[in-house]
């Protein structure tokens, strides 16, 4: 049974979230402060988490950035704030998706299905491909760049396989949202540019040309094989 925890001060939408999830099938977890979530996280491993922004104690970004330190598990922000820069920088910070409220609980369940639908369709055929100084497994979700793992979020290894298995051809941000995306949810294409800039900056930490993410003016993103040196 797979595991969600929810971590939501308002104990209202705590319950309504955690009875939605339990009609689906999932175990859950309730924590309504920002001080536990780390630790807990380190003990028990759960499949996905949903974390409101503004917690008690240690706010929700606080605790995804711990968290990135040591896990990539899926993590989907909530927040009361609208403002697309605020939805930017969560997905910045390594956040796999990003709420606002009012939300329905039943969206939140199938934005969660999806998420968990990706990793199982990518564990099924055990698949290692080389590219001169680049592997990427399909198997485990990983990329190494020169024996060096690149610490990717499940949605950011989606955008990069995705490239990296077609050099050379131009994606558009509509066309990358839709394959990290399935279920057609309303999201800004902006959010792939967060996805795109998160990716470049951890090739360019393992010393390696985060141009090989190229960008096309006013078309959209490619791999460029060229760039690989």
């Amino acid at each position: 049974m797979q595991h969600i925890l929810i971590v939501e001060d308002d104990i209202d939408i705590a319950q309504q979230v955690m009875l939605f999830f339990k009609a689906s099938g999932f175990k859950t977890t309730h924590i309504a402060g920002g001080a536990d979530v780390v630790a807990w996280v380190k003990l028990n491993n759960p499949d996905t988490i949903i974390m409101d922004v503004m917690l008690p104690n240690q706010d929700g970004v606080e605790c995804l950035k711990q968290i990135r330190l040591f896990s990539m598990v899926p993590i989907i922000m909530v927040t009361a704030k609208v403002a697309e820069a605020d939805r930017l920088r969560g997905l910045e910070l390594g956040a796999d998706d990003y709420v606002c409220k009012p939300f329905s609980a039943a969206e939140l369940v199938m934005r969660v299905k999806a998420i968990l639908r990706r990793c199982l369709v990518h564990e099924l055929p055990t698949k290692v491909t080389e590219q001169q100084l680049i592997e990427v497994n399909t198997n485990n979700l990983t990329v190494k760049i020169k024996g060096h793992q690149l610490l990717l979020t499940k949605v950011e290894f989606d955008v990069f396989s995705l490239l990296y298995h077609a050099p050379n051809r131009v994606f558009s941000r509509q066309h990358i949202l839709e394959h990290i995306q399935p279920s057609n949810f309303e999201i800004a294409d902006r959010v792939i540019d967060s996805h795109i800039k998160n990716i470049r900056k951890k090739i360019k930490n393992l010393n390696f040309s985060p141009k090989i993410v190229g960008s096309v003016y006013g078309a959209g993103y490619r791999f460029d094989k060229q760039q690989i040196v």
